[in-house]
């Protein structure tokens, strides 16, 4: 018999590809099952309006954290990767108003950009810049909502905070781990005040903030998958894992024998595969919610695009202002590869935690779209294309203290079992990426 570890990775999203290449780099012999008929998970590209590579999911993924990037370089993609060329957003309270500067995910890191702001009422600035005399903040309860309210007040919650954050999660921040944001974490337990923490954060690095190739983010996906199966690798899509099993001191998945297993799937899936391995595990896994979404992307005509927007790379809309619609990008103006003379492209998100949209019908999800950007842009919005891409489950939410339950299920799981994936460590394609490496690091090193 061959000496050669053998590792199976079930799911064929960035994390699993992750953990397949980082196993073919260790000299083991991988396997990847995915149920699908393409590999990529939430990350999907596909051509809009006379471009070639549209993104119908994630757009990008973060520079100054190093695991997507690293990738992407392994697997050559560095000379293609591009950034975007507008990063200035707004955020839609009655009017658009440019989102201040200084902030970190919405969280301010100094309070003079802020104070110059029309976003907030003088009695919010007031109330935001009492921050640094106030005591520290207990963080037990481990929510985001919770501690932004009750260090800067409602209105740096609700107007700046949440909308950023619940874009990028499809989250209520009330009820969303403060933890599971290393960001802010790290600003609350620094100092007793965030502000007075912010003064002694190390300066962030040159360069872009995002990156993404240039034939977008699929193409990080493609690439992953071809230079696993390039170093003997098996990518098997419409693979569906209907069995998992111990075999004395190796796993059985579709009848054929594994040292170890990565279940890079999402946690409902991870919880089937575990019920007659450990229940406990599986209870627990099985209790992670996630939120559906819907993305809109939609070519309109230039003639008649608002002069006042051409400077922006989209904008966010706060809980109190929304109907269905979470957030806009002006897709062909943050990426200079998209523009074309003659129309815009917009990505519109809808939906997130607590704000289900899948339930309505293509036309409907439209209407409504089209209803809300002409509110919120004062025009008569006329799209000539549109797609409409629909997300079941897409986001895992991370309740609070979601990093201790993870870390509790895993303890139960047997050694040559390991979890990777946004349902347990991180969303984000960064941290799926590192979440699937480490996920193979701790199976080879047992």
């Amino acid at each position: 018999m061959s000496s050669r570890r053998r590792i199976a990775v079930v799911g064929a999203g960035i994390a699993g590809l992750a953990a397949a290449h980082a196993a073919v780099e260790a000299g083991a012999d991988v396997t990847v099952f995915e149920a699908a008929d393409r590999v990529g998970g939430m990350i999907l590209t596909t051509p809009f309006a006379g471009r070639p590579a549209v993104d119908e999911g994630a757009d990008a993924f973060l520079a100054r954290v190093p695991w997507a990037v690293d990738l992407a370089r392994k697997v050559s993609l560095a000379d293609s990767l591009t950034s975007p060329s507008v990063g200035k957003a707004a955020v839609y309270w009655n009017r658009l108003h440019d989102i201040p500067e200084g902030l970190l995910l919405g969280m301010p890191t100094e309070i003079g950009a802020l104070a110059r702001s029309h976003l907030l009422s003088m009695r919010g600035k007031i109330r935001a810049g009492v921050e640094v005399l106030m005591p520290r903040t207990d963080t037990a309860a481990d929510s985001i909502g919770k501690y932004v309210r009750s260090r800067f007040g409602n209105q740096v919650h609700e107007r700046l905070v949440d909308p950023l954050i619940g874009s990028i999660y499809a989250a209520d921040t009330d009820d969303f781990s403060l933890d599971a944001v290393p960001q802010l974490a790290d600003l609350a337990m620094r100092s007793r005040s965030v502000l007075v923490a912010a003064r002694h954060r190390p300066k962030p690095p040159a360069g872009p903030v995002f990156y993404a190739p240039t034939a977008g983010v699929g193409q990080l996906v493609q690439a992953v998958s071809t230079a696993v199966v390039a170093r003997g690798g098996d990518v098997q899509c419409n693979a569906a894992v209907e069995e998992l099993a111990a075999d004395g001191e190796s796993w059985r998945l579709n009848g054929a024998e594994f040292d170890g297993v990565v279940l890079a799937c999402p946690a409902r899936v991870a919880s089937g595969l575990l019920t007659a391995i450990d229940a406990g595990a599986s209870s627990t896994l099985a209790k992670v919610p996630t939120a559906d979404v819907a993305l809109l992307t939609l070519a309109v005509p230039a003639v008649g695009w608002p002069a006042r927007v051409r400077n922006l790379s989209g904008y966010l809309v706060p809980k109190p202002q929304q109907r269905l619609v979470t957030a806009v990008s002006f897709g062909s103006q943050k990426w200079a590869h998209w523009a074309r003379e003659g129309d815009v492209v917009l990505r519109v998100s809808l939906g997130r935690d607590g704000l289900p949209a899948l339930h309505l019908s293509d036309d409907e999800l439209l209407a409504d779209v089209v209803d809300e950007l002409n509110g919120h842009l004062a025009i008569d919005l006329q799209p000539t294309t549109v797609r409409v891409s629909r997300w079941p489950n897409a986001f895992p939410q991370y309740r609070p203290h979601h990093g201790a339950t993870i870390a509790a299920a895993e303890r139960r799981l047997p050694a040559g079992i390991a979890l990777a994936g946004a349902s347990y460590h991180g969303i984000g394609i960064p941290a799926c990426v590192q979440s699937g490496r480490q996920a193979v690091g701790a199976l080879l090193r047992r």
